[in-house]
């Protein structure tokens, strides 16, 4: 499972114009699962989400985390994030779970975030949607768990 985290002043999502998912500050991640993927790898990228300190404390390092701030957490899934790039000039999909998969571990990953966390929304599973963010930093990490 991979989360790409970007910390944010604010994001949205919007699935035919309408806003189905926002936060103010907090962190934006798009979520793609992989074939192997299992709930608890979705638990432990939950805990890593919750408690990765990319949040400056008074001196200005990297110290608080999600839960130290009271951000809010948008969950989006991006299936283009599991692509196997290494060869051609065409990005491959088979390293994606099926979407059934993808389906039912990107939802348990957002019902245990919204039983551990205050402020949690998410985008729409296969749905085509714009995602509008402030990046804070830019901070942007790459979690593989």
């Amino acid at each position: 499972m991979r989360g790409l985290l970007q910390r944010v002043r604010g994001a949205r999502v919007e699935v035919a114009g309408e806003v189905v998912g926002a936060i103010d500050q907090g962190l934006l991640v798009l979520v793609a699962v992989e074939p192997e993927d299992s709930r608890e790898q979705a638990d432990k990228l939950l805990h890593k989400l919750l408690n990765y300190r990319v949040f400056s404390d008074e001196q200005g390092k990297m110290n608080l985390s999600l839960k130290d701030v009271g951000g809010g957490l948008l969950l989006v899934s991006q299936f283009t994030l599991a692509a196997d790039t290494r060869n051609g000039m065409r990005p491959s999909f088979s390293t994606a779970a099926p979407p059934a998969l993808g389906a039912e571990l990107f939802d348990y990953l957002l019902q245990q975030a919204k039983s551990q966390h205050a402020d949690v929304a998410s985008g729409q599973f296969g749905a085509d949607m714009q995602v509008h963010l402030v990046n804070d930093g830019p901070v942007t990490f790459m979690l593989q768990i």
